[in-house]
């Protein structure tokens, strides 16, 4: 499989309304980068709406977005998850999570009314999100003695690293992150320094 250096996703939370026969159907996008973060907007999600009846999603993790789930919340078998995760893909979407919340009418939709809502609502979602298209970055953890402070530096200041972490002592450590399309010319210059130490966290 080709690498890939970038991938589309939104820029921030936005949401979406679909209504049909007295039922409300709410839609929440986030972006989202592990399982862990989805699952957390999932439970934050259905907390702010616990009365409702439904709380459906579907997300979409990776760079390639192979890792996706989908969940129906009692709602018949691919009426919700399904339709959901349709259109992430349809806005050819990565690391993203669509939850739709249902507060039911009273009224039953039916399984092709049922999947038209799920459909609508997360569009509506995605057509009001600012889609971005997003460098896929390469995390490092670097450590090196504090001698080599300036030759390393000077490194990372060429290729715009983005650090996350600092501890400049003896041993000095950094967490940082570089484009992926600039990560091998980074890691050769690198490797090519003494007393260096450098680690691949993830690909993201």
């Amino acid at each position: 499989m080709p690498e890939v250096f970038s991938y589309k996703t939104i820029d921030s939370e936005s949401q979406g309304l679909f209504k049909a026969k007295g039922s409300k159907f709410l839609a929440y996008a986030k972006a989202v980068y592990k399982e862990e973060n989805a699952k957390i907007f999932i439970k934050k999600t259905s907390m702010l709406h616990h009365k409702a009846r439904h709380v459906c999603y579907a997300y979409r993790i990776g760079l390639d977005g192979n890792l996706f789930r989908t969940h129906d919340a009692g709602e018949p078998s691919g009426t919700a998850g399904l339709p959901i995760l349709g259109q992430i893909r349809a806005f050819g979407l990565n690391n993203i999570i669509v939850v739709v919340v249902r507060y039911f009418g009273g009224s039953k939709l039916g399984i092709g009314g049922l999947i038209q809502a799920y459909r609508e609502a997360t569009e509506d979602a995605l057509n009001k999100a600012k889609i971005i298209n997003q460098d896929v970055q390469r995390f490092y953890k670097l450590s090196f003695p504090y001698t080599r402070m300036n030759s390393i530096m000077s490194v990372l200041k060429h290729f715009n690293a983005h650090f996350n972490h600092q501890n400049f002592e003896e041993i000095c450590v950094l967490e940082f992150s570089v484009p992926l399309l600039h990560a091998l010319a980074l890691e050769k210059r690198l490797n090519n320094l003494q007393d260096v130490e450098l680690e691949i966290i993830e690909d993201r």
